[in-house]
């Protein structure tokens, strides 16, 4: 796929594998992670003249599909150039706009030969939407911030990383942490990374929370009080890496546990915040344990309230080793992200694909490797690794967050 004409994402690959499969594609994520930028970079490398690219945030291009009448919608697409004779690639953007679009794409699936690639901001819409009308003629693709391999491309840094790695990370320790502070701090939204300035940054991320309250909230949720919501919003950066309490937040608020956990699920499905399951090698434990809870991205959280770098680091390697496991084709869990907590307290932060083992320390110590490596071993962990932020002696288990992209198995 040719994606000279913008910023390279991972995420391009994995689509590209799917190219000539029937099937819908559908791309979905947070508001401003580039979905349409992503959705205009396949488009443009299809190389068919029968295509046609329409953004639904639009009114009229709403209107187009707003028509319960099928056949008025194949006369308005035909005036936009469609050919339903021969094989057509139709490009919708933030479909969650238009209510009917799911039973519009089964008509035109069922009857034409058209090859939908589609973009939404909820996976609550496309779960209750998409599930019957297209059930097993579809892929969904989830696009995440940038990781920070894909932030030093958007920074025209073309370093390898994995090589970097390999050799002598410690050398490189100086350029990158530069770097990675600029990431934990503004995050990886692909505009907030474009940006020179902090005020640019910040005033990008402060536009990016305002858009998901004012279009997103206002058009996918139907809760009496949105302002609890966003109230809610607020309270959540303290509560980073903790095991979530809904009882304490439902106090806060002054609502009932019940609303608090609808609250916590449409930011979940808006992909706001993500929920970290705990490990167990019994399904029934992890059932009764608590999630722990993230944020999407920490340039949110910085604009949400001032945290300490030890919790931002933890919230950013999470990102990372999530966006990981999505892009990662070889995964057949469900929750190929998990933590590790005991009723003594000991605790492992993340747990990838059941193989690996990561503690994220800022500054990280010997003792630290000693420990993790008990707690690995004693569940069958293969491979485990401790995550510093602050320069240290080299040692095989102790490995930066600069190269988490760079590793099958890290080492430094």
């Amino acid at each position: 796929m040719n994606t000279n004409a913008i910023k390279p994402r991972k995420i391009l690959r994995c689509l590209e594998k799917y190219r000539n499969s029937k099937a819908a594609i559908i791309i979905t994520g947070f508001r401003r992670v580039g979905k349409t930028t992503v959705l205009k970079a396949v488009y443009d490398s299809t190389e068919s003249s029968n295509k046609l690219f329409l953004d639904l945030e639009t009114p009229v291009n709403q209107r187009l599909f707003a028509n319960e009448n099928y056949e008025s919608i194949i006369l308005s697409l035909q005036g936009l150039g469609i050919d339903f004779s021969r094989q057509s690639f139709i490009f919708l953007d933030e479909i969650q706009f238009v209510k009917n679009i799911p039973s519009v794409v089964k008509y035109l699936f069922d009857h034409y030969s058209v090859k939908f690639y589609l973009t939404g901001s909820s996976s609550f819409y496309l779960k209750n939407h998409f599930t019957e009308s297209l059930a097993g003629r579809k892929y969904v693709f989830n696009l995440y911030p940038l990781d920070f391999e894909e932030f030093l491309w958007f920074k025209d840094i073309q370093y390898d990383l994995q090589a970097f790695a390999a050799v002598s990370p410690d050398v490189f320790y100086d350029r990158f942490f530069g770097l990675y502070n600029e990431y934990m701090e503004f995050g990886g939204f692909p505009q907030v990374a474009l940006e020179k300035s902090s005020a640019e940054k910040r005033l990008k991320l402060n536009d990016i929370i305002g858009a998901y309250f004012q279009l997103d909230v206002q058009s996918l949720a139907h809760f009496k009080d949105n302002d609890n919501l966003k109230k809610l919003l607020f309270l959540l950066p303290r509560r980073i890496g903790s095991k979530l309490d809904t009882g304490k937040l439902a106090q806060a608020l002054g609502v009932t546990r019940s609303t608090v956990q609808s609250y916590i699920g449409f930011f979940e499905q808006t992909f706001l915040v993500n929920l970290l399951k705990p490990f167990s090698r019994s399904r029934d434990v992890e059932i009764k344990k608590k999630p722990k809870i993230y944020l999407l991205d920490t340039g949110i959280i910085g604009s949400l309230e001032k945290m300490s770098t030890a919790q931002i680091l933890e919230n950013k390697v999470f990102n990372q080793l999530f966006a990981r496991s999505a892009y990662d084709e070889q995964n057949n869990l469900a929750d190929p992200l998990q933590y590790y907590a005991t009723k003594q307290g000991q605790e492992i932060d993340f747990i990838y694909k059941q193989e690996i083992a990561y503690e994220v320390k800022q500054r990280a110590s010997l003792h630290d490797v000693h420990n993790l490596k008990k707690r690995a071993q004693a569940l069958g962990i293969p491979h485990y690794y401790v995550i510093t932020l602050e320069q240290c002696p080299n040692h095989p288990r102790i490995i930066y967050p600069f190269f988490l992209h760079a590793e099958n198995s890290p080492n430094r």
